[in-house]
């Protein structure tokens, strides 16, 4: 009976947290609009990350506090680490939707001079990439170390193969039809937004190496393999952020 009380009142703390977060969002939009001030909006800012902490930090704990998990137990820690990697994804959904929101702003309808058939061969190669990591993280949960290794290197070469067909191949085309990042906003917002991409795919391929690393050593099996599980759907969140921005860097 005192866990259900602690659950619901952690739950009744949540959603009062949350209406503070919508009143401190509609004020932040306000300022924005009607109050261009820099140092009110960081302070709602702040204001509003702290309520987000305080409530993972504190009132969320409640609710597992009487729990009786065994906090060292490999599907503890498995929902933990599911719950953080997807927290980081959703912070950083806010990076490339904020570049999103520059690039509508800034060039409206207007599409760079870019190759669209390099655009496209790209994509193609990334989203091949996203089948074959599915492949392996597929093949790990049925115990198939050979089949992991293989479809885990495949995906490595084809996220080398669009980040050097993006910096090595699309820049280097987008400066000859003069997109160039000191010219003008349309070179800085295509260079922006592909190179933070080409940057998270690059963190991604580190990433993909170590599993690999790791697996060859026998570190994963069908019951545990978190490591290779977090490697995938981050890959997939690069390969569907690519999407967007494809949309509104190629066609647009």
């Amino acid at each position: 009976m005192e866990h259900t009380t602690d659950k619901k009142s952690a739950l009744s703390q949540g959603v009062i947290i949350f209406i503070y977060l919508a009143i401190l969002t509609a004020l932040e939009f306000g300022i924005a609009i009607a109050l261009p001030n820099v140092v009110l909006l960081l302070l709602v800012a702040v204001i509003k990350a702290g309520l987000v902490a305080y409530y993972y930090m504190h009132i969320y704990r409640l609710a597992r506090e009487d729990a009786g998990e065994d906090r060292d137990s490999y599907a503890y820690r498995l929902a933990t680490n599911r719950l953080g990697l997807w927290l980081f994804l959703l912070s950083d959904s806010f990076v490339f939707g904020g570049l999103l929101i520059s690039r509508i702003n800034l060039l409206g309808l207007e599409r760079p001079a870019l190759n669209q058939y390099l655009g496209l061969f790209v994509t193609a190669v990334l989203l091949i990439s996203s089948f074959s990591m599915n492949r392996a993280e597929t093949s790990i949960e049925h115990g198939d170390k050979k089949n992991f290794l293989f479809w885990l290197g495949v995906t490595f070469v084809l996220g080398l193969g669009f980040v050097v067909g993006v910096v090595g191949g699309e820049w280097q085309l987008a400066k000859l039809e003069g997109v160039i990042a000191s010219r003008d906003v349309v070179g800085g917002i295509f260079y922006m937004m592909t190179g933070m991409h080409a940057f998270h795919v690059t963190t991604g391929l580190i990433f993909i190496f170590l599993v690999w690393r790791n697996g060859r050593r026998g570190y994963f099996t069908a019951e545990k393999h978190w490591g290779v599980e977090a490697a995938a759907v981050y890959w997939h969140f690069v390969d569907v952020v690519w999407l967007g921005l494809f949309l509104f860097v190629y066609w647009l």
